[in-house]
């Protein structure tokens, strides 16, 4: 068996490769990895405390889909997806998280997400409550609140900001200002509950600091009454008939409202002005479907820049929560094209803040919430096309045009999911 030797000097990491065979130590793939090594080695921390913290959650994006995203993000670019690089993926530090929620294995965004805002893990479908209280007891809410990482920065005179394709109430949103015994009190709250008001309204009166500066996203149908129609001809969710819209506006007129494409543009981030834009009644648009928008849609990464160029205009800093909402969705439909372009969006939007921001003063941190179902099947060559059939490979290495059939005699594809459409029982 041949043993290799490593000697690694500290602050240098110059590596000894004198038990490797000379075909060994000049192949490119491990001259790429030692060079690699010793650049890592070299990074030193920075440890001064941060001004401004950017924290960007794919929702459902787990490993497996991540790894589809490269690949798929590489190939739209013309290159090698397996060996691509994403934005993130140049980050110095890598981790791994666990997602599970205090009552279940498998996670919801709520649970999850509030961990992400709080450090305190909780009950599957709570907003950033602990997990001494039984879901939708609305009641007990007050006694079970945990502040999140926003809430603490508005304290501080930082300015804070939500950039999501999904409804801006929606779970992993909302935990950056909600405290909500039960995800779903997106636009109303049980008869008799006396303990919380529902999450949009929270969004809109929430008391810590001067408020929510930007909240950029999705689901105008919960703030509006139901008997009024939305710019774009849809009813609103909301039973009270309060007009949440109006009462962001009411507020003075540095609170400005948008919800369209063309008062994105003109917003302008030299201001102080806050910004509630709501462009669509539900989830925004899915990233492939994004130009048949009637009112027209912002891209993740367009609205990333606008929050951070408005933001930055405290000096103190500010946090800016950027989630990527729709992988999630689209993995549960069992639509993996659209799954990826918005991880490619995603990745889009990361690179745009890390090319805004200086490492000196901005922490900026990537992570999901919690996996999907999204799998990789069979043995398909180098390049083969990401959503398509899976095909076999030569003897000699090369891709072959014959495609690779399952046991039932039918060809397949490189993604499956393990439930929804998508799965086996699906079809």
């Amino acid at each position: 068996m041949k043993k290799y030797r490593f000697s690694v000097l500290v602050g240098t990491a110059i590596i000894s490769t004198l038990a490797f065979a000379d075909n060994e130590k000049t192949n490119p793939w491990f001259t790429e990895g030692q060079k690699l090594i010793e650049q890592r080695a070299m990074k030193k921390p920075i440890e001064k405390q941060a001004k401004n913290v950017i924290l960007f959650v794919a929702d459902g994006n787990g490993v497996t889909s991540n790894t589809a995203i490269r690949v798929h993000s590489g190939q739209k670019e013309g290159q090698k997806g397996e060996s691509y690089i994403l934005s993130y993926e140049n980050f110095p530090y890598t981790g791994l998280i666990k997602t599970y929620n205090t009552n279940a294995q498998t996670a919801d965004s709520a649970g999850t997400a509030a961990a992400l805002m709080t450090g305190v893990k909780t009950k599957q479908g709570l907003i950033n409550l602990d997990e001494y209280i039984d879901r939708k007891d609305c009641d007990a809410t007050p006694n079970h609140i945990v502040k999140s990482f926003a809430e603490i920065f508005e304290e501080k005179g930082r300015d804070t900001g939500i950039v999501t394709t999904a409804r801006v109430t929606h779970a992993t949103p909302a935990t950056v200002y909600a405290h909500s015994a039960d995800r779903n009190y997106e636009a109303a709250i049980p008869d008799g509950c006396s303990g919380q008001k529902d999450i949009a309204t929270q969004l809109i009166e929430w008391p810590f600091g001067d408020g929510l500066d930007v909240v950029m996203g999705g689901g105008r149908q919960n703030f509006l009454p139901s008997h009024i129609k939305d710019e774009e001809g849809q009813k609103g969710k909301r039973g009270d008939g309060v007009n949440l819209i109006e009462a962001w506006k009411a507020k003075g007129k540095d609170h400005k409202y948008i919800w369209n494409q063309k008062g994105f543009d003109a917003f302008d981030t030299n201001s102080n002005d806050k910004l509630l834009a709501l462009f669509n009644s539900s989830h925004m648009e899915y990233e492939l479907d994004r130009a048949s928008d009637k009112g027209g849609e912002p891209s993740l990464a367009e609205m990333t820049e606008k929050a951070i160029k408005r933001l930055s205009n405290n000096e103190n800093g500010y946090f800016l929560m950027v989630e990527a909402g729709r992988v999630d969705h689209a993995h549960h439909a069992g639509n993996a094209a659209r799954a990826l372009e918005d991880g490619w969006a995603f990745h889009e939007a990361i690179k745009k803040a890390d090319e805004m921001t200086d490492d000196e003063d901005t922490l900026i941190i990537v992570t999901a919430d919690h996996s999907h179902t999204v799998t990789f099947s069979g043995y398909q060559p180098l390049g083969n096309p990401i959503l398509g059939l899976v095909k076999k490979i030569n003897n000699d290495g090369s891709p072959s045009n014959e495609l690779a059939l399952a046991l039932d005699g039918k060809p397949y594809t490189t993604l499956g999911y393990m439930n929804g459409p998508g799965s086996i029982l699906g079809h």
